[in-house]
């Protein structure tokens, strides 16, 4: 078993595809030397100011509508215990531990740009915790990403002070036991620490990492499988010319075109406009005003017109990965502490309105990718429609076996759900916590939704996939381009023709895996 990688966190440069990999054992973390000297910096000039007897938000007041009510110097450890006792109000069914993890990191990451004041003890816990598989129980619901994720966070900050249920290594403990096979040590919170951990945007943005590792891989498959289509059905080639798309320069549309061209490259089953002209007219035998060939003038838009569909979600994700990733390397807690200005700062860098948006947007780039992926499959699917195939994409006795008409429902209800969940929830603002919290963002919301809506497109590419499968071993498998070629023969190995025999969950269970947890789509360049 290979070491895993270290990623050094210094609030700075962690990637979406990081936190991903940090989740789920991959990456190891540890702490930049030079964020370890800014956290040191931030927490002196903190304890001065508290020498000082200034007035700080969360560390000598109480919180929300109640900060006009100052604490004694005597009290303010107690403050900070309190402040994730009664705030670990959560339920539902809890968040994967590998997406606990992640947020573990995230947070951990944003208070390593030294901004916050917390001791380096805090810090070197959180790294133990992660590097440990040890994850924090953290119920779904409870966040409206306003005040930061301020319930997520206080379960997640239960694991550090080793007070209720944990994961280890994916198991279910109490985090008392945790800690002792681990051999770690529970920290007694400073002031100021608990707000630091609470407040911030580490659930929502963790979470948003994992539905955009989810997306791209959406994407990449989308892309396969409209090579696919082009090749089954032969499609005409200049629909993906890229002097057809200079002139409409969106430049997710360049790239879908790019994508898809190099992928049937070299292909026997495209039609070439430029010879489809003698085609056509050979098929005139009289001398009649009009006559009708049965050759495509024009592909349907499903086909020709993937570019133009596919150009905002490529957009749209690049937009995504860019908000996410700047959110994550963020200090987004409040008070702010900048020693080298000699400022403690109040504001509201935890709101999560940039990662709801976000978010939301992306549910409907993936939403669209499903509308492209099941017409598609219902083209496959219909005798009607898909010049020649058998239907249902049948290999047997037709009306006897049922083929793929049953698992095309799969794709029809997720679909169809897919079109509910992309509806914003980040225009979805309550006024709460005393309307001090008036306008909050409904991050975790957001996200959260965006997971549940990505994990239903894989439903829909899945099938989609085996169904192109099952059409390439009616015909035109022989010709296929030289990036078409290599991934069909890669993905042949693993499939079977679906006959009746077997029932068909077990295949799409087998191929769900094989698409999105392993390495096959991570990146296309690797078949050009």
């Amino acid at each position: 078993m290979s070491t895993p990688q270290i990623i050094t966190l210094s609030g700075n440069d962690l990637s979406y595809k990081d936190i991903v990999a940090i989740g789920i054992g991959d990456k190891k973390v540890a702490l930049d030397k030079e964020s370890i000297e800014r956290c040191k910096a931030s927490r002196a000039f903190l304890e001065k100011a508290l020498q000082d007897k200034k007035i700080i938000y969360g560390v000598n007041t109480s919180y929300g509508p109640m900060c006009n009510k100052i604490v004694n110097d005597r009290d303010i450890e107690t403050l900070q215990k309190n402040l994730i006792i009664s705030h670990a109000a959560g339920l539902g069914e809890p968040i994967l531990p590998s997406i606990a993890l992640g947020i573990l990191a995230v947070r951990l990451n944003t208070l390593a740009k030294g901004y916050s004041g917390v001791r380096i003890e805090l810090l070197l816990l959180m790294r133990d915790l992660i590097n440990a598989g040890l994850a924090p129980y953290i119920p779904e619901c409870g966040s409206v990403g306003a005040s930061g994720d301020l319930i997520h966070l206080a379960h997640m900050s239960l694991a550090i002070i080793g007070r209720g249920k944990v994961f280890l290594c994916k198991e279910l403990m109490e985090a008392e036991e945790a800690y002792e096979k681990t051999g770690l040590t529970p920290l007694i919170l400073s002031y100021k620490e608990g707000l630091a951990l609470m407040n911030g945007t580490a659930a929502m943005t963790a979470i948003a990492a994992f539905v955009l590792f989810g997306a791209e891989k959406l994407y990449n498959i989308a892309c396969v499988n409209a090579a696919f289509a082009v090749e089954i059905f032969g499609g005409i080639d200049d629909a993906f010319d890229a002097d057809l798309h200079t002139v409409k320069p969106h430049p997710g549309q360049i790239r879908v075109a790019q994508t898809i061209k190099k992928l049937y490259q070299g292909t026997g089953n495209i039609t070439y406009r430029d010879q489809l002209h003698d085609k056509i007219r050979s098929q005139n035998n009289g001398d009649t005003p009009v006559f009708e060939t049965n050759i495509n003038v024009q592909d349907v838009y499903s086909i020709r017109c993937t570019p133009q569909i596919l150009a905002p979600v490529r957009e749209t994700i690049d937009y995504v990965i860019t908000t996410v990733e700047t959110e994550a390397n963020s200090s987004n807690d409040n008070p702010i502490i900048i020693p080298e200005k000699n400022k403690i700062i109040h504001g509201g860098n935890f709101h999560g309105q940039s990662i709801s948006f976000a978010m939301d947007i992306l549910c409907i780039a993936i939403s669209t990718l499903c509308n492209l992926s099941e017409r598609r499959l219902n083209k496959l699917l219909d005798k009607n429609l898909n010049e020649g195939l058998p239907e249902h994409l049948i290999p047997g006795e037709i009306g006897l076996t049922m083929g793929f008409m049953g698992a095309q429902y799969l794709a029809t209800s997720s679909t169809a759900e897919n079109r509910g969940l992309a509806a914003p929830m980040s225009v979805n603002s309550i006024s709460c916590n005393a309307s001090n919290q008036d306008v909050v963002s409904m991050g975790t919301v957001a996200a959260r939704k965006a997971f549940r809506l990505v994990s239903n497109a894989k439903h829909v590419l899945t099938l989609e996939t085996l169904a192109d499968l099952q059409a390439l071993s009616f015909r035109n498998a022989d010709k296929l381009g030289h990036a078409t070629g290599k991934i069909h023969a890669l993905l042949a190995k693993e499939f079977q023709v679906y006959d009746d025999s077997r029932i068909f969950h077990e295949d799409l269970v087998k191929f769900r895996k094989l698409l999105f947890s392993t390495q096959i789509f991570t990146d296309l360049t690797d078949y050009f």
